[in-house]
C-alpha cells in the first residue's frame, strides 16, 4: 500500500462535498477498490469512506418497491426472503462471508463488473439508480464494461427495484472466484417479462429480448424451445468459449423460468 487520507463523512452532502477534492474516491465495501489500491492499479490521495452515512444502510418496502441504500450489504440484503426472495437469493450467493459482510450494493453498481451478479438484477427488475443528483433508469444507466452514466461528483444513494410477480436469478459459478461465468436473471411482471445476462458479454450486463418477447407469450421453458444467443461479443477467456457462454445464456434462462414457476 501506499500513504493516503481517509475522510468519514457522516451525511450525503458532506460526502459529495469531499469527493469535490480530484484526488479523491469514494470508498464503499472496498471488496474492489481494495485490492486494486493493493496492486498499486489505482493511487487515490484521499478516500472517502461511506460506512457510515446512516440514510446509505436502509432498507424500505413501499408502493410495491424495495427501496435498498447503496451502503446496504450483500449479508443484510439476503435477509429480505419476505420482500423480494429472487433478489436476496442472489445477495445469499455472492462471494463468501467475508465479501458479503463487507461488499455493498451501491459498490457494486458503481463498479459494474462484467461478470458482478447485482447488474442483471438491477437490469431484470427494471429498477431505478437513485443518485444525489437524479434518478437513473436501469436501461440507461449500463454503459459497457465497467461503464456506466454516472457523472462527475454523482454517487449512488439508493436503488428502487420494482418487485416482481416471479423471479429467479440463476449462476453458473467460477468457483475460484465466485464471479458468474454466466447468470440469468428472469423476472415476471403483470405486463412483460424481463431477462438480464451477466457474465457473458464483452459489453457488459445486456437484456435478452428475444427470450422476454417470447416468455411474455407464454412463461414456459418450452417458450423458449429454438432460441439461441450468437456467440459474437461473449467473453472468450481461460474459463470458457464464447460458444460456450452463449449456450450457458439459454440453459440458464430455461432454469430460471423453471424455478421462477
Amino acid at each position: 500500500m501506499y500513504p493516503f487520507e481517509i475522510k468519514k463523512p457522516l451525511s450525503v452532502d458532506d460526502a459529495v462535498a469531499a469527493l469535490g477534492d480530484e484526488e479523491a474516491q469514494p470508498l464503499a465495501g472496498g471488496q474492489t477498490l481494495i485490492p486494486t489500491l493493493k496492486a498499486r492499479l489505482a493511487m487515490p490521495q484521499v478516500l472517502v469512506s461511506l460506512s457510515r452515512i446512516a440514510e446509505l444502510q436502509e432498507i424500505e418496502v413501499a408502493n410495491g418497491q424495495l427501496l435498498v441504500g447503496a451502503g446496504v450489504t450483500h449479508a443484510d440484503l439476503s435477509k429480505q426472503t419476505g420482500s423480494y426472495p429472487a433478489l436476496a437469493d442472489l445477495a445469499a450467493h455472492i462471494g463468501d462471508p467475508a465479501v458479503r459482510n463487507r461488499g455493498t450494493v451501491g459498490g457494486s453498481i458503481a463498479n459494474n463488473d462484467p461478470s458482478a451478479c447485482y447488474p442483471a438484477a438491477v437490469l431484470a427488475s427494471g429498477a431505478t439508480i437513485v443518485t444525489n443528483l437524479r434518478r437513473i433508469a436501469a436501461d440507461d444507466y449500463f454503459c459497457g464494461m465497467f461503464e456506466t452514466a454516472l457523472g462527475q461528483g454523482e454517487l449512488i444513494t439508493g436503488l428502487r427495484f420494482p418487485v416482481p410477480l416471479a423471479a429467479h436469478y440463476e449462476k453458473f459459478v467460477q468457483p475460484a472466484s465466485r464471479f458468474a461465468l454466466v447468470g440469468v436473471f428472469v423476472a415476471r411482471f403483470a405486463q412483460d417479462v424481463r431477462v438480464a445476462v451477466t457474465g457473458a458479454s464483452e459489453e457488459g450486463v445486456f437484456r435478452w429480448r428475444e427470450a422476454e418477447a417470447a416468455l411474455a407469450d407464454a412463461f414456459s421453458p418450452d417458450a423458449l424451445a429454438g432460441l439461441t444467443v450468437s456467440a459474437a461479443g461473449m467473453i472468450d477467456d481461460m474459463h470458457a468459449s464464447p460458444a460456450y457462454r452463449a449456450g450457458l445464456v439459454a440453459t440458464l434462462t430455461k432454469r430460471a423460468v423453471i424455478a421462477a414457476g
